[in-house]
């Protein structure tokens, strides 16, 4: 009987490690210690909620918000600019209109003070044959003449008119624009409050520093956001794929120095997330924990600052961070739609959104 002990400790010892040999040939490895950052990213949603807080109906809206307001500012720069050359285009052509002008009042003067030629007088005139065609062909340039100053006179005119026609137009545009970036602004904010209405807790200041610029994202001639899709591999432990963009903006983050771990796409929830245009920042060295404090809130503060000041270079839609939303169009504004635990109330992470 003494020996039975033994024996059954030397087979659970050898079961233990025959388990453990198992789990790392199989690729599982050690569990992961506490605070480690999960391999997909974040909490799962509670029946009715995001992954990060809210809802997906707040998340649709203030994604069109965002991209509303957007495409309103570069739609507002892009008539800014054509007024800009028009403007410019207008003062030629008026100075070519004044020059054109003061041309024709000179030939009609000189045709009031000694009377237009005409195939009577050339003839009249004329003391011999070679005399009378020398003056038909006199007659013949200053009608041409005359003629070309009259015709460039009235085009540059009917140039004038329509410039000014344009500009109006442009005027109009971005009075409408305006109009839609304030709508834009509303709807977000409107979407907020009702949100915001079921929880009020503050998260306090999110105010970091950064002096660093981000490399300008590609855009299209016109200056306009091209529509990508989650087309390359996302780099991230969460796998799955992102969009050129998106890759672009961790990519410049990553070489201003915020290079705590990073989870990007996730199959699931609403928002961002799944089109491959989000990424959640762990404020923490290793991964998503508790609550973000001392170095890794100023960690946190400091990467939410850089996004928000390359927001047009790198077309964020906007950024979450402990508690509080950055919009472009509305700047901070509180978010209180988590679920009470660090990841859903962003205490723990930095989310971004881009177009």
């Amino acid at each position: 009987m003494p020996v039975v002990a033994p024996v059954r400790r030397t087979a659970a010892r050898m079961a233990a490690m025959l388990a453990l040999t198992l789990a790392v040939g199989l690729g599982f490895g050690p569990v992961t210690p506490a605070g480690a950052a999960p391999p997909t990213g974040l909490r799962a949603a509670a029946p009715g909620q995001d992954e990060e807080g809210g809802t997906p109906a707040l998340r649709a809206q203030l994604e069109a918000a965002s991209k509303g307001y957007l495409d309103a500012k570069n739609a507002l720069a892009r008539s800014v600019k054509r007024q800009q050359q028009l403007g410019s285009q207008l003062q030629t052509v008026e100075a070519e209109l004044t020059v054109r002008g003061a041309k024709v009042d000179e030939i009609a003067g000189v045709a009031y003070k000694s009377g237009r030629l005409s195939p009577v007088s050339a003839l009249l005139n004329s003391t011999s044959p070679a005399g009378f065609l020398d003056r038909i062909a006199a007659l013949d340039a200053v009608a041409t003449n005359e003629d070309r100053a009259l015709r460039d006179l009235l085009e540059t005119r009917d140039q004038a008119a329509k410039t000014r026609l344009a500009l109006d137009g442009e005027i109009r545009e971005q009075r409408k624009q305006v109009t839609v970036m304030a709508k834009r602004k509303d709807q977000a904010e409107q979407a907020l409050t009702v949100a915001n209405e079921k929880a009020s807790a503050s998260g306090g200041s999110s105010r970091g520093t950064s002096s660093a610029n981000a490399t300008p994202a590609k855009r299209n001639s016109d200056g306009s956001w091209p529509s990508e899709s989650c087309s390359v591999d996302d780099p991230t432990p969460a796998k799955g794929c992102i969009t050129p963009r998106t890759l672009h903006a961790l990519q410049q983050a990553k070489a201003a120095g915020f290079t705590r771990y990073v989870s990007c796409h996730r199959p699931s929830g609403s928002g961002e997330h799944p089109k491959g245009r989000a990424c959640d920042f762990a404020a923490q060295k290793g991964g998503f924990g508790g609550v973000a404090s001392g170095g890794d809130r100023t960690y946190g503060n400091n990467l939410a600052a850089y996004y928000i000041r390359n927001a047009d270079n790198l077309a964020v839609l906007y950024v979450i961070w402990f508690k509080q939303i950055w919009l472009p169009s509305s700047g901070w504004k509180s978010y209180n739609g988590g679920n009470g635990d660090p990841s859903s109330d962003h205490t723990n992470h930095v989310h971004l959104s881009v177009y």
